[in-house]
């Protein structure tokens, strides 16, 4: 679908019962694998925040803007060698991969 330019509008965990051991582990890893089929970063944060949080009719979430809950994850994307696997056990090379960098809560770095 990606190659014929159909992106997806929500992009989740995909944990599920036949998943919950891996290989979708969490949302930053399903996030990593579109990168590498070729999503570019907007659209897989777009579709992992701003989308989800209007399909919810949520829009105080997902966003930075005036009136949102003031909250992010920070995100870094590392360059490297990653394998990625899906469901049926397929494995797919990346060359990058987005990990948790921190959290800002009320609008103030959350150090855990």
């Amino acid at each position: 679908m990606l190659a014929n330019g159909f992106l997806p509008d929500c992009i989740s965990s995909d944990v599920h019962a036949l998943c919950i051991d891996g290989p979708a582990f969490d949302l930053l890893t399903t996030m990593s694998k579109f990168l590498c089929l070729g999503m570019k970063l907007t659209d897989v944060v777009r579709a992992a925040t701003e989308t989800p949080a209007k399909a919810l009719r949520r829009e105080n979430l997902g966003s930075l803007r005036p009136g949102s809950a003031g909250e992010a994850s920070v995100l870094a994307l590392e360059e490297g060698k990653f394998d990625y696997v899906d469901s049926t056990g397929e494995h797919l090379p990346g060359e990058q991969r987005l990990t948790a960098a921190g959290v800002v809560i009320n609008g103030s770095w959350w150090n855990g």
